[in-house]
């Protein structure tokens, strides 16, 4: 089962946090969401099929993130990889965040991520601040 998010990068775009990385609609973003990969999602978890929800509240769930940039010139691809929980929601109506934490409330998508935003190609990372397009799918297993 999976899900798509498609949102743009901004000119703030840092990707310099440890332990989260997320994708929100709001459509503006300042210096400290160094978390924050992407604006103006057409998507939040609130969206999201109640079968894919069942399916990533499960301590066997395995989900995978797969992160595609396109700048015009050239796409990046990058995939992370976690897992799912009981406690998982998905309730929240703003963002999507995903953790290499245990740490869950209604916006986490996702937790023991392999890494978080610091962990992203920095020419990917590079693409988003100068504006590029971002399409996330959420794969559950």
């Amino acid at each position: 089962m999976r899900e798509t998010i498609r949102a743009l990068g901004h000119e703030h775009v840092s990707a310099e946090h440890a332990s989260t990385f997320e994708v929100t609609s709001d459509d503006w973003l300042t210096p400290a969401g160094d978390c924050i990969l992407a604006v103006e999602a057409d998507r939040t978890p609130a969206d999201f099929d109640d079968a894919f929800v069942d399916a990533c509240q499960s301590h066997d769930a395995t989900i995978e993130v797969a992160i595609e940039v396109d700048s015009g010139a050239r796409t990046y691809e990058q995939v992370v990889t976690g897992r799912g929980h009981p406690d998982l929601t998905f309730e929240g109506d703003r963002s999507i965040v995903f953790r290499t934490s245990d740490y869950i409330d209604e916006r986490t998508g996702m937790v023991g991520a392999e890494h978080a935003a610091a962990g992203f190609d920095r020419e990917l990372v590079d693409a988003l601040a100068d504006g590029a397009e971002l399409t996330l799918t959420i794969q559950v297993e």
